[in-house]
């Protein structure tokens, strides 16, 4: 299959309609979210969902996250419980996903789950994606629509550069505006459990919890997405916490400093966080080392930090 095979649709009636017919096909779909391209399938089917590890070389061991248009569709799948009802209220729909314990009657094709008990569930914003997933009318797997382990897609262009002739279709709706994906957060075995941080402040979910977020034991089996120590890498080398760039390298700045492309002259770190994958994309088409300015590690730098120390792990 060349590129030419891989469908650009419009975000309009049309494309919307051609991209529903496709996922009801078991073929996969990339769409925006506020996060990332997700790339969907749907998630009932295993065969659909297989596609999604072909497509992207990624290890089965490593489990998805089920987008769904609100909380009653969340609950068809999962155990509710008090906490996720908190959490819910507070930031669905928008970027935080919630790992929970599968309920009977799931529906969930097993290899969503990489056959765990548990399911990584969200309600995303974005308006396009809310449209899509009402259509569909189903549950919808979507990791982020990548080659697994590389830089992660904030346009319909990087998807269509790591996937395109691998997946049916790109359903083209800008670019996302958060750029990082989600945060999440274990409900699984009693205290809340931050297992990847992301688009959520781990400070807001503390103030909603009023109680401290318990981190994930390193070593501890994948239970969401985002926790492979090697991940969201360019093909270049990173250098991270540089005050300047070396001889041949380029640099990803942060503030009013000297540097090939800045993640936020005004050190905005949300402006730094959509920023953060379209900027490495750039730069990994230099095919130079790339030094990066140390990020602030609070609020959304949290995320920002963990993407980066995962790109810049030795590669598996």
């Amino acid at each position: 299959m060349d590129q030419s095979e891989t469908q650009i649709l419009n975000s309009d009636a049309r494309g919307l309609a051609r991209a529903v017919s496709l996922l009801k096909q078991g073929r996969l779909v990339a769409f925006a979210t506020e996060t990332v391209y997700g790339l969907g399938a749907d998630a009932r089917s295993d065969t659909a969902v297989a596609g999604i590890f072909a497509a992207k070389n990624r290890p089965g061991f490593n489990p998805l996250i089920v987008h769904v248009p609100d909380r009653d569709a969340a609950q068809a799948h999962v155990q509710w419980n008090d906490t996720a009802e908190a959490l819910a209220a507070a930031f669905w729909p928008g970027p935080l996903t919630l790992v929970l314990p599968l309920c009977p009657g799931h529906g969930i094709a097993p290899l969503v789950t990489a056959g765990l008990d548990t399911l990584a569930v969200r309600v995303p914003a974005h308006r396009g994606a809310q449209n899509l997933l009402r259509a569909f009318g189903g549950p919808l797997a979507a990791p982020s629509a990548n080659p697994s382990g590389r830089i992660s897609a904030t346009s319909a262009a990087h998807v269509m550069e790591g996937l395109g002739g691998q997946i049916a279709g790109i359903l083209d709706d800008g670019i996302c505006a958060v750029g990082l994906e989600s945060t999440i957060v274990g409900l699984t075995d009693g205290e809340p459990v931050l297992l990847r941080p992301g688009g959520v402040a781990v400070e807001q979910i503390k103030t909603i919890l009023g109680a401290p977020l318990k981190l994930r034991p390193k070593g501890a089996v994948l239970t969401a997405p985002g926790q492979m120590l090697s991940h969201y890498a360019p093909r270049s080398a990173l250098r991270l916490n540089a005050v300047s760039a070396h001889e041949g390298e380029v640099m990803l700045g942060f503030g009013p400093q000297k540097c090939t492309l800045n993640l936020s002259k005004s050190s905005d770190l949300s402006e730094a966080a959509a920023n953060l994958f379209a900027h490495l994309h750039q730069l990994d088409q230099l095919g130079q080392p790339i030094a990066v300015a140390p990020i602030p590690a609070h609020g959304i730098g949290h995320a920002i930090n963990d993407r980066l120390q995962r790109a810049a792990a030795p590669r598996t």
